[in-house]
């Protein structure tokens, strides 16, 4: 899918109508279509939307994408961003102006996705065995010489079951692949031992259909994970790629790929990647975080690495969850319309930040979700919440991955609530 091509898909996604599966968008905008929509610049609050509706703030989304793309500059860092957080091809081509190499995914249907709008370099973190998913991914490969894909391998069975079904294939072109490390014992996937490593570098040696592109891992499973740990972990990948490079594993290369980095660790990245020594070949230093597109009000808030380092900028939260309040049973006790199909729970519950009445708003003071059910949050309320029925609450959700993913189209909302663009997500 060449990317002339994904233009036009892009572009197509402003085509499609608004209708009844698109919630929180007002009702009478039925039939319209997106750019239509969008382009009648509706307010948030006054324009016939509906709670509960989640909305992108346009100028944090902007924020974001600046501050990682000045990020890995600064720092010599290719950036592929994980694309799983938010399956928006809106956004993978945003993050590709903004300086992104490519994009991250984790399964096939993700990169089809992607490739249905025109990314033309995708790294999947995933050892990639699925028979089916193999023969299409070598038919684009061999359609497109443009297409750059690596995934992991992390073990000797692995690299044979690939093998075996892109030979049935008959592919054309190689499929590149890094050697996972394991990030410890009891981490999630990736080659425990460096013997491992080595065994699993041997089979692709051994297996036409494959290359071995270099190596990689995921530092956010570091067992008991502190600096010293995780700079300690990434110094073994690193470690890896060089005693590779010395047994000529990477010979016939251009480039040998080095990756790691998710949200929470960057900054440790950044410090040992800059460490790596001069190889055989240029070194690709690919960074893999994805949350920071939409940051959060909860998880990542607590755990970006701009704490650690506050000079070198800070993201901003860019979601907020509305809802209404439709029922307030005491002075200790209220409801809202937004539960668990709308707000993210897995990591926290949303955090109630802005009360809005008449047009004004508010610090959501004295006001706690306590619970979701399906279509209500739980509200525990104090004696200094001035809180009523019809009262919209805004809230900060935390975990970006697991809100995105509750809302197909969602709203891009300037600070005065002018909405100016709408995200379409395919999970």
């Amino acid at each position: 899918m060449a990317l002339d091509s994904g233009t036009d898909a892009l572009a197509k996604l402003a085509e499609e109508h608004v209708d009844h599966r698109f919630k929180g968008l007002p009702p009478d905008a039925y039939g319209l279509t997106v750019a239509e929509l969008a382009g009648q610049r509706r307010n948030l609050f006054t324009g016939g939307f509906t709670t509960p509706v989640l909305a992108l703030s346009a100028e944090r989304l902007e924020h974001n994408l600046k501050l990682m793309e000045t990020y890995s500059a600064r720092h010599g860092l290719a950036f592929a961003p994980h694309g799983k957080t938010s399956m928006a091809p809106q956004l993978f081509h945003r993050q590709i102006e903004h300086g992104a190499w490519g994009i991250t995914l984790a399964v096939p249907h993700q990169v089809r996705v992607a490739r249905a709008f025109g990314v033309q370099r995708v790294f999947l973190a995933n050892e990639l065995v699925d028979a089916a998913a193999l023969r299409w991914i070598s038919a684009e490969l061999d359609a497109d010489p443009d297409f750059r894909f690596v995934c992991y391998v992390d073990s000797v069975r692995g690299v044979g079951l690939m093998d075996a079904a892109l030979t049935e294939a008959g592919a054309g072109r190689p499929v590149d692949v890094v050697v996972e490390l394991a990030a410890g014992e009891g981490a999630r996937t990736g080659v425990r031992t460096e013997a491992e490593c080595a065994a699993v570098a041997d089979a692709v040696a051994g297996a036409r259909t494959l290359r071995l592109a270099g190596v990689a891992g995921y530092e956010g499973e570091v067992p008991d994970a502190d600096p010293e740990k995780v700079h300690a972990w990434l110094r073994r990948l690193v470690a890896l790629a060089v005693d590779f490079d010395k047994a000529g594993r990477f010979d016939g290369l251009e480039e040998i790929v080095v990756s790691a980095g998710g949200s929470a660790w960057f900054d440790a990245v950044a410090d040992v990647f800059a460490e790596v020594p001069a190889l055989s070949l240029p070194v690709l230093k690919l960074l893999r975080s994805g949350a920071y597109v939409s940051h959060d009000d909860g998880h990542y808030r607590e755990l970006t690495p701009f704490n650690r380092v506050p000079e070198e900028g800070a993201l901003e939260p860019a979601f907020r969850l509305w809802s209404q309040v439709v029922s307030r049973p005491s002075p200790e006790q209220a409801f809202t319309n937004a539960g668990k199909r709308d707000a993210a729970y897995d990591l926290h519950l949303p955090f109630a930040q802005v009360v809005r009445r008449d047009g004004a708003e508010r610090s959501a003071t004295g006001i706690e979700v306590t619970g979701l059910s399906d279509q209500h949050a739980w509200l525990r309320t104090t004696a200094e919440a001035d809180l009523e029925v019809g009262d919209w609450l805004g809230t900060g959700l935390s975990h970006p991955c697991t809100s995105f993913d509750k809302w197909q189209l969602i709203p891009v909302a300037e600070a005065d609530g002018t909405v100016v663009d709408y995200i379409r997500t395919f999970f």
